[in-house]
């Protein structure tokens, strides 16, 4: 599939609460750094309460992202990254190379494939079924102690 030109991936961002009813809020902008470059700043809120705030460089001439940065959140704490930092010393991390994701425990150090994320198609996508995913994993979590307690 070939990168989105600019205004397809507008339609992606600002279509965000149309097309995924779990995302409840969205503060994503779009905005040109240059005739062939643009900044997608802003945050996502899920109905579980994750927050993902999100920072992308895409660069529609090479048709691709260029930089990002991804941080989950629950509440103000932060559960969860995505960075591309190569780290060739870990053979757990080659299947998605460079793309990971980091969370607890040992969250600096606990590192994770990242299926689904790349530079070169959108990630958002990607991103939101992860952040369903995890929160709906706490959800559950809570209901099972909860009920084991009872």
């Amino acid at each position: 599939m070939p990168f989105p030109s600019r205004s397809e991936y507008e339609r992606l961002i600002y279509g965000l609460l149309d097309n995924y009813s779990k995302v409840v809020a969205s503060t994503l902008v779009l905005y040109s750094t240059s005739s062939l470059t643009a900044v997608v700043q802003g945050s996502l809120t899920f109905h579980n309460g994750l927050e993902l705030r999100i920072v992308e460089l895409i660069d529609f001439k090479a048709e691709r992202i260029r930089r990002y940065s991804y941080t989950v959140f629950r509440d103000e704490e932060r559960v969860r990254w995505y960075d591309p930092e190569p780290h060739p010393e870990n053979p757990d991390l080659a299947e998605t190379f460079p793309h990971h994701f980091h969370e607890p425990p040992d969250i600096k150090h606990n590192r994770k494939p990242a299926p689904g994320i790349s530079f070169d198609s959108p990630n958002l996508p990607t991103l939101i079924k992860d952040c369903i995913a995890l929160g709906d994993s706490w959800v559950d979590n809570a209901a099972n102690e909860s009920n084991q307690g009872a």
